[in-house]
């Protein structure tokens, strides 16, 4: 049983909260949050009786000696919590983005590495069924060696709050999942971005509502990415919609339930190659998902066994360097190493 502090009890907590229930090796242990009262709410919306409440992590850890950390607060808080977590010899588990900033994100992930600790961020999307059966097709050669990625994620809420006062909102706030799911799926190493930003005229965000990203995954593997914020009619799903194309075919997926493939037949008509359907296999039973319970479980598993988790801090900062080198690149209008901003 893993007795856990939860940090930051905003709206987003409650995801975790749902999650950390259904496992039965959790017991929260702990909430902090600058607002006392919205931690009590919590516990008594989630039935924590007993649980210790307060304002300040390093007086609640202290007084629970908690196993792990959930950090749940704003980015530029990360920092600070994971100082407090490693302090008390905890475990940290923290909602994505790792951190607000290269800087921080390197700190964090150094000061795991020294106090020995379990550091991984809940980078759910990884989760998602179909993104791992992609993987595990791609890896089977059935269209050849991938060589090309492309994403395209238009989707229009309407937040109000933060996010639309936010710069690089897409990019900070949301481009993260997608580029994540590249590397994944194709295990790429990303090495540089261009990347240009635009403020369309029907958009009621502040800066940064639409994006397009071309990033170069190692090997010569090119990674596309469109997006908007303020894109109305249309929409794609929040996994966005996907072409990979392959050396012998290509596959296709409309981030909701179908994925398609076809390959090339040893044929021609005229000009063109025929090409036939190619099944994509169902999960494997071996196949990590769940979202953010399947995160919470991969986490519990690595505290337990000493080994480490698929989303630890240490590969995740890959992903959020794409972020931030992406950012780089729209401020500058030069395209960026990626390493760079890795440290």
């Amino acid at each position: 049983m893993l007795h856990v502090v939860l940090v930051g009890c905003g709206a987003m907590s409650k995801t975790w909260l749902e999650a950390a229930r259904q496992s039965p090796e959790i017991r929260i242990a702990g909430l902090v949050d600058l607002d006392a009262d919205r931690a009590r709410q919590r516990a008594r919306e989630y039935e924590l009786a007993g649980v210790a409440i307060g304002t300040d992590l390093d007086v609640i850890l202290d007084q629970t000696k908690a196993d792990a950390v959930f950090d749940v607060v704003v980015p530029a808080a990360r920092r600070q919590v994971a100082n407090s977590a490693f302090a008390h010899h905890c475990h940290l588990l923290t909602e994505k983005p790792l951190a607000d900033s290269p800087a921080n994100a390197r700190a964090i992930v150094d000061a795991a590495r020294r106090a020995g600790r379990v550091h991984a961020v809940v980078q759910n999307r990884r989760y998602v069924a179909n993104v791992r059966r992609i993987r595990r097709f791609l890896d089977s050669g059935a269209i050849g060696a991938p060589t090309s990625i492309h994403a395209d994620f238009f989707v229009a809420p309407h937040f109000g709050g933060f996010r639309e006062e936010m710069r690089h909102v897409l990019l900070l706030d949301m481009a993260i999942h997608t580029f994540d799911a590249a590397r994944y799926m194709v295990n790429g190493e990303p090495a540089d971005v261009y990347c240009q930003e635009w403020e369309p005229a029907n958009s009621w965000y502040r800066q940064g509502s639409s994006a397009s990203a071309t990033f170069e995954l190692g090997r010569n593997r090119m990674f596309t990415y469109r997006g908007s914020w303020c894109a109305d009619g249309f929409r794609t799903s929040w996994e966005g919609s996907w072409r990979i194309v392959g050396e012998r075919g290509s596959l296709i997926w409309d981030g909701h339930d179908e994925v398609k493939a076809e390959v090339v037949l040893p044929e021609r008509e005229g000009l063109i190659d025929k090409v036939g359907p190619v099944t994509v296999p169902p999960l494997d039973p071996s196949d990590r998902i769940g979202g953010h319970l399947g995160v919470i479980a991969d986490f519990v598993q690595a505290v337990k066994t000493g080994t480490e988790p698929e989303t630890r801090g240490s590969d995740n900062i890959k992903s959020l360097a794409m972020v931030f080198a992406a950012i780089e690149s729209a401020e500058t209008g030069r395209r960026v190493n990626i390493a760079s901003q890795e440290g």
